[in-house]
């Protein structure tokens, strides 16, 4: 009796470690934060690091050649939390600008601690860049004067952009904290990306932007570390484009038409004269090989044009070609 009553026991501790495994494998859901929702992927988030990091190395060039003194910005975090979260761990008062980015949906914000702001609106002011002990909320001079170095930041912010997805950056508003403005509701998820600022190695401080979700919503597929790789440096907005041809149109190019070739002796050619005909291993009815800065790049036939020896381009030179007319 005893003996069955041990069988039983390990027979049903048997089973109930059968059924715990069974249910590890067929275990398929994961944890959701419905207050808290994770929107943006990890890929997401280390796609935005890549393109702030070239962002903030852009910007540190431009501002420490538009203020003549030396600043270093470099990305610290990137973040997702909720726009409330996002505002009650924003200082007061803090520079606060709100721009867009045409064509995507919803308003960016940028914000600038008052260290920052300062230190820079007094270099524009002919001061040696020194930051105002007192915290307070910018004069309208001041103000003016920063709306020139955010409207600076969302350029350069454009043009890393620009790499990824076509956008046009719109300065919208600048305000003094960020209790009066509303971009998106108060449970909405945002990426936050904030940024370490050092002036002229002794001044300190942070800036920061916060995209809400439903602006980078569209171009999430953009987002990832992969496409950042696979585009980065071959797509170029028109405006970029024409800069280029623009720039390229002003270059000098050696062009030379090569009629065709032939074998001499050194005596032959020492000896060569004017009236004299050499004879080329080329046909009449043959292409000519026209050399940009001596490689070959195109196909040509002679001709004359107002009393000018000319030629026309007939085709992109092709070195199959080539080859095979000699076989012809």
């Amino acid at each position: 009796m005893a003996n069955n009553n041990s069988l039983d026991s390990i027979t049903e501790k048997e089973n109930l470690e059968n059924f715990e495994d069974e249910s590890d494998e067929h275990k398929s859901y994961k944890l959701y934060n419905f207050r808290r929702p994770d929107k943006f992927s990890k890929d997401n988030l280390r796609a935005l690091r890549d393109i702030h990091r070239e962002f903030s190395k852009a910007i540190s060039l431009i501002l420490s050649g538009y203020l003549r003194m030396r600043v270093e910005i470099e990305i610290v975090s990137v973040d997702q939390l909720t726009y409330e979260e996002f505002v009650r761990s924003m200082p007061s008062p803090i520079s606060v600008g709100v721009f867009e980015f045409e064509p995507l949906s919803g308003q960016i914000l940028l914000g600038i601690s008052f260290e920052v702001i300062s230190c820079i609106v007094n270099r524009m002011l002919g001061g040696v860049g020194s930051i105002d002990p007192q915290s307070r909320e910018l004069t309208d001079i001041e103000k003016a004067l920063a709306k020139k170095v955010i409207n600076i930041i969302i350029k350069s912010l454009e043009d890393s952009w620009n790499t990824i997805v076509p956008v046009t950056g719109k300065f919208i508003s600048l305000d003094d904290n960020y209790q009066s403005i509303q971009v998106a509701t108060a449970g909405e998820i945002v990426a936050l990306l904030t940024f370490e600022v050092q002036i002229s190695g002794k001044h300190f401080g942070l800036f920061s932007i916060c995209f809400p979700y439903p602006v980078l919503e569209t171009v999430l597929t953009h987002l990832s570390t992969q496409h950042i790789f696979q585009t980065k440096g071959l797509v170029a907005t028109n405006d970029e484009r024409m800069k280029m041809i623009s720039k390229l149109n002003l270059s000098l190019a050696d062009v030379r038409v090569q009629f065709g070739t032939c074998n001499i002796t050194l005596d032959d050619f020492m000896q060569l004269s004017e009236g004299d005909i050499i004879k080329l291993d080329n046909k009449i009815q043959d292409d000519l090989i026209v050399k940009v800065n001596g490689e070959k790049k195109f196909f040509a036939r002679p001709g004359t044009l107002k009393n000018q020896v000319c030629v026309k381009i007939t085709d992109v030179y092709d070195e199959m070609h080539e080859v095979l007319r000699n076989y012809f």
